[in-house]
Formats: structure tokens, sequence, C-alpha cells
């Protein structure tokens, strides 16, 4: 019977050390209110210590409100009937009328078709030329040549599309000089701007050509942070060239090229119209016709405003599709990295 009290007793007494300890830390732990006025205390502090970061900033971000979110309001006119003389808030609704009237259309099939080829062959095609320019710029040991090697293939990419339209025109017309040597070997001339089976090979490759050495750059500086010591072991280990390229610099490439990649899968249906819209003529409009060639031919010279932002919204939900697809299918195969 003793026990059982003694053992009772002691119970109840750390109970009551608990208890008090419990009571202690209540009285200790500030309220809600006591915490919020702390965190935003803590946050105006951060603010004023780094007010010159936030103040350089703020251009961008207001560049980035004014030209990429507050437009996002307009893009309610693809639902509606839209009329200048009404306004955007009082023209009157149409749901998804013109998205269907744009899925039914006889040009839909040829439209995405022409924008899907033009974008999934350039991301083919013009993928790995930057990476394998970038390899190559890397083994250039003289800092003077490759200093005007990268300045001759970046010059291209701040060429306007007007003047690299005209350089098309001008080397590919009838009497051109492409076509001055293919006369002399076949007799014929080429119509290479006004056939459709021409259209997108000159417009990849053009491509290819003025951003090649823009879209190296990334890969150029990474592989510029590549510590020395690991070409000095590879050389005592004696790996040869393509053995260090594909053991230290791919590796250290590896994260740009997958988020490169991520992007670029991403924007597969934006299509710049303004090349496309400049070498169209009315021969390759078969293969020429795109979806942004289209919302601009339909919205600004029509006139068909609402029926042109349905179509321009299309592209982007397809477009942030296509990017949550990719990113996930590249985490998954990548480890987990990706956007």
């Amino acid at each position: 019977m003793y026990l059982f009290l003694k053992q009772k007793v002691e119970t109840f007494l750390k109970w009551m050390e608990e208890f008090k300890m419990e009571e202690a830390v209540t009285a200790i732990k500030p309220s809600k209110s006591q915490m919020a006025k702390k965190k935003r205390a803590r946050i105006l502090k951060q603010l004023k210590k780094d007010k010159w970061l936030y103040f350089l900033m703020l251009p961008g971000i207001l560049l980035t409100l004014v030209f990429r979110y507050f437009p996002m309001y307009g893009a309610i006119i693809a639902f509606k009937d839209y009329n200048p003389m009404l306004g955007i808030l009082d023209s009157p609704w149409v749901g998804f009328e013109h998205f269907r009237e744009f899925i039914s259309s006889p040009n839909f099939g040829m439209l995405l078709s022409n924008t899907l080829k033009i974008s999934i062959y350039g991301l083919i095609l013009g993928f790995f030329p930057p990476i394998i320019l970038a390899l190559s710029l890397n083994q250039v040991l003289n800092e003077k040549i490759k200093k005007k090697l990268q300045l001759i293939l970046y010059a291209p990419n701040f060429i306007s599309v007007v003047v690299i339209v005209g350089m098309l025109f001008l080397f590919l017309s009838a009497n051109g000089p492409i076509n001055a040597i293919v006369q002399k070997l076949t007799g014929n001339p080429i119509m290479f701007m006004s056939s459709p089976d021409y259209f997108r090979t000159i417009y990849i490759l053009s491509g290819i050509w003025q951003g090649i050495g823009w879209s190296s750059i990334l890969y150029t500086a990474t592989l510029a942070g590549v510590s020395t010591d690991l070409y000095e072991a590879a050389n005592i280990d004696g790996a040869n060239l393509i053995q260090k390229i594909w053991h230290i610099d791919l590796p250290a490439m590896r994260p740009i090229m997958v988020i490169s990649f991520i992007l670029s899968a991403g924007n597969i249906m934006n299509v710049g119209y303004e090349k496309a819209y400049l070498m169209q003529t009315s021969m390759n409009i078969p293969t020429s016709e795109i979806i942004s060639t289209y919302v601009y031919k339909v919205g600004l010279q029509s006139g068909n405003y609402a029926y042109s932002a349905a179509v321009g919204l299309f592209n982007m939900i397809i477009n942030v599709v296509l990017l949550l697809i990719v990113n996930n299918i590249t985490k998954r195969l990548n480890d987990g990295q990706g956007l």
C-alpha cells in the first residue's frame, strides 16, 4: 500500500512540474499579433537595408508589368464580340465562339502543321550548333583570335530581320549569285524564294546562321568557369580531346542545355511573324502561312480583333501545356533537374 501511494504521489508531482513548464512556455510565447508585428519589422528592416538594390530592380519590374502583365487584360476580348465603339467591358460575351470558328476553319490544319513543322525542325536542327560552337571556341587558346571570332559570330544577331530577308532575296533571286552557280551546273535557275519546297529550309538555316553565335554565349561562359585542374588531371590520366569534352565539358554544360531545351520547347508555337511575313510570296503561301502571320492579317489588316485574340490565346495555351509536359518529362529523365 505504501509503495502504491508513493508511486501515485510521484506521478502527481511529475504532472504538476510538466503543467508549470507548459504555463511558463505559454506565458513566454508571443501572441499572433506580436509575431506579425515582428515579422513586419523584420521585412521593413530588410527592405531598408537593400533599398538601393530594389531601386535598381524597379525599372525592370515596371517594364514587365506594363508590357507583360497589363496587356493580359485585353485577352478577354477573345471571349467577346468586340466592338471598338463599345469598348472591352461593354462588348457582348460570345464565350468560345471564336475558338470554335478557328478550329473548324479550313485553314486550321495548314496553319497548325506549318507552325509545328517550322518550330520542331528549327528546335532539332538549331539546338546543337551553339553547343558545338561553344566547344570549338573553348579549344581556341589564343585570346585575341578567340575574341575576334566571337565578334564575327555574334554580329549577325544584331542585323534586323528586314535586312536578313533582303539579303536572302538578293542572294537567292533568279539573278543572284547562288542561281548563277546553279545555272552553270544545271542550266536552269531555281526559284528558291517563291517555291514552297524551299521555304522552311531557308527560314530555319538563316535563323541558325543569325542566332548561333548569340545562343552559344551561355555555353561559352559556362565552359570558361570550368576549373583548369580538371583538364590537368585529365591530361595526367591520358584523356584525349573527345574524352575531356565528354567527361568535363558536357557535364558542366548540362544544366544550361536542359533549361535551354525546356524554354525552346515551351516556345514551340511562337514562330516570329516578321520574318515569315517578309519571306512570303503568293507562290509559297502553302508552307509559309503560319499562325502568327494569320493573326497579323486577320487582326491588324482585317480588323477582326476578337477573332485574332482568340487565335493568339489558343497559341499561348498550347505553349504553356507543352512547357509543362516537357519540363515534367525532363525532370523524370534528369534526376529532378528542370525549371
